[in-house]
This record gives C-alpha cells, sequence and structure tokens, in this order.
C-alpha cells in the first residue's frame, strides 16, 4: 500500500463481508480465507479519527498561511492504529472518488489520499524518497534531498493529494542530527503540499518527537488521538464487550452459539489486556481452528489452546527451584559425578 496502485487496490476491493441471512454456505476455503482477513470492527478510536479528519480536512481547505492542523494516532502496539488510519484513508479516498468521478476517456484519476511508512533509521533524503515511489517520481542518483522535495511537491500537488499518512512516526529521533533534519522536511511538506496530514505510531507522547522546538511546533499544530486498550468498563458501558459481540456477529460458523465470546469478556479481557489487536487475532485463530477440527465453535478450551503474541500473554510463573547459587552447586556436583 505504499504506493499509489498498491493503495488504490486496497481502497477500490471490498472489504471482507460477513455472512447474511440467506447467503449460501460458503466452502471451508472461503470461510477460511475469510477469518484470515476478517472485518474491520469499529472501535471508539476509529469513530473518533474518522470525525477529526474530516473536520480537520474542512478547516484547512483554504488554509494559505501556515500548515494545516494535524493529527497523530498514538498507543501501545496492537492497540489498532494502522487499522484506523487504513480505515479513514479508505472511507477518504472513496468518498472523494464518489463525489468526482473520473470523466469518460480520461486516463488519470485524481490521488487524494497518500499512504507513506517512515524506514528505519530515517533520514530526511530516504523519507523523501519513500514519498517519491508512492506515485513512482523518478529518482536517480545523482539527484539531491531538494531536488527530490521539488519534484514530490510539484507532482502531489498535481495529483490533488489531499490526505497524507505517515505512519511509524515513533522511528523519528528529532534529537539526532538526521532525525532533526528528517523532522524539518516533514514540517516543509505540511507547509507546501495542500493536505492534511495524520501521523501514526507507538507511544508517540513518550518519545523525542514532542521535545525541544521542533517538538513544539509539532504538537502546536497536531491533535493527539489515542489508540489505548478499550476498557472493560466505562461507566455505564461495556465497550470491550460490545466490540467483543461485533466480532462475534462476523464470524462464519456453523455451530457457533450466539452470545457465546461476550460471556467470556471477563477472560478475554484479562488475556489480550484490553489491545483490540490481540482480541481479533486470537478469536480470528479460534475460529480457524473450529474450521479445521471440524468442531465449528468456539469454546473457552478452544480459546485457552490458542498461544497469543507476547506482548499479550503474560510470562510464565517462575519455577520454584533452589536458591540460585544453591542451584548452582547442584548442577556442578551433578556434573562433577
Amino acid at each position: 500500500m505504499t504506493t499509489w496502485n498498491g493503495w488504490q487496490r486496497f481502497a477500490t476491493t471490498d472489504p471482507p463481508a460477513p455472512p447474511q441471512p440467506g447467503d449460501p454456505p460458503r466452502s471451508v476455503e472461503e470461510r477460511l480465507a475469510y477469518h484470515s482477513r476478517f472485518v474491520t470492527i469499529r472501535t471508539p478510536a476509529i469513530d473518533t479519527l474518522a470525525t477529526q479528519v474530516r473536520t480537520l480536512m474542512i478547516l484547512g481547505r483554504h488554509q494559505q498561511a501556515t500548515a494545516r492542523p494535524s493529527l497523530i494516532v498514538t498507543g501501545p502496539a496492537a492497540a489498532g492504529k494502522t487499522t484506523a488510519l487504513l480505515h479513514v484513508g479508505r472511507a477518504c479516498h472513496l468518498a472523494h472518488h464518489r463525489k468526482n468521478p473520473v470523466p469518460p476517456g480520461s486516463a488519470h484519476a485524481a490521488v487524494p489520499v497518500a499512504y507513506v511508512l517512515v524506514p528505519p533509521g530515517a533520514t530526511a533524503k530516504t523519507l523523501i524518497t519513500e514519498f517519491a515511489r508512492y506515485l513512482a517520481v523518478p529518482v536517480t542518483a545523482r539527484m539531491t534531498q531538494t531536488q527530490i522535495t521539488e519534484a514530490v511537491c510539484h507532482t502531489y500537488t498535481h495529483a490533488g493529494v489531499q490526505l497524507v499518512l505517515i505512519d511509524e512516526i515513533h522511528r523519528l529521533n528529532p534529537r539526532t542530527t538526521t532525525g532533526a533534519q528528517t523532522a524539518d522536511l516533514i514540517k516543509d511538506l505540511t507547509e507546501r503540499l495542500p493536505a492534511t496530514f495524520v501521523y501514526a505510531g507507538i507511544n508517540v507522547t513518550d518519545t523525542p518527537l514532542f521535545t525541544g522546538t521542533r517538538g513544539a511546533q509539532l504538537a502546536g499544530r497536531a491533535t493527539l488521538v489515542t489508540c489505548g486498550p478499550l476498557p472493560a468498563r466505562h461507566s455505564t458501558r461495556q465497550p470491550f464487550r460490545d466490540v467483543i459481540t461485533d466480532i462475534e456477529n462476523a464470524l462464519d460458523l456453523t455451530h457457533h452459539r450466539p452470545g457465546t465470546l461476550p460471556r467470556h469478556a471477563p477472560y478475554l479481557h484479562q488475556r489480550t489486556a484490553g489491545r483490540i489487536g490481540s482480541l481479533t487475532r486470537l478469536i480470528r485463530q479460534a475460529a480457524i481452528t473450529a474450521i479445521g477440527d471440524g468442531t465449528e465453535r468456539i469454546t473457552k478450551a478452544t480459546l485457552d489452546a490458542v498461544q497469543l503474541d507476547h506482548l499479550a500473554e503474560p510470562p510464565p510463573p517462575e519455577p520454584a527451584n533452589t536458591p540460585p547459587r544453591q542451584h548452582e552447586r547442584a548442577l556442578n556436583s551433578t556434573n562433577a559425578g
């Protein structure tokens, strides 16, 4: 998705659809593929981000003198940041093309959305090269960063890019020379491109990105949207249980009993620490297992058998061995014998 062709395929390909009443049953392979891709579950963070992006795009549409306001999506790993970013980007892409269909006979469609990953150890030149790669802007080894930036700004403006999504922003460290130059490049792009910028990264507020003069400039222009773990309860609501219900309603299992998974909400919250990414992975793996072994339903035993990602699973308790020195002496004695 870090090229226009790839992004266009992603944005225009119909997302997986849950089974509907009256639909013919799908084959085992079709259902395995469905649970592998699965649907995007709407979370409070996705709704908040979608509303904020729409508002800021309208707010910045006619702004000329300074950089447009931006958004930063932050939170721990496996909290759904990239999912939220891609969901909002796809919605913007589709909405733009519904309102502005490509004229008959036109060879080029507008490019409303750009999606760029910050490369590991990013420098200003490697990052602007990623921007160039997205729209296949020709870049040669002899071109300077300034020349590439000029070509990118010209091409993006001509293509009509309105929303720029920059993922893995936590990889930037403005305290280093290369990181500071890269942060300056992003600031330059926000002032030269008529687009709204949305960044996503792991626990961005805990990184050097918000420190110093450059960090203050970014923090002064960006609204923070947090994709944190969902609480089991929030006032009178149970947001985590609601998400579990949505996931269960999207399953395609022939013998699964509705209401089974929401009853296990406390257990699932403990297993996943409220992380949406870990939750959906756990239930999808359990569904694939249920199809494979023919049970066609998810039980607590099925969930127990799935080993989750290391971030979600608590470490096993330490064995009650002898103290280290005694244990070491026992080993040495055994080896000597």
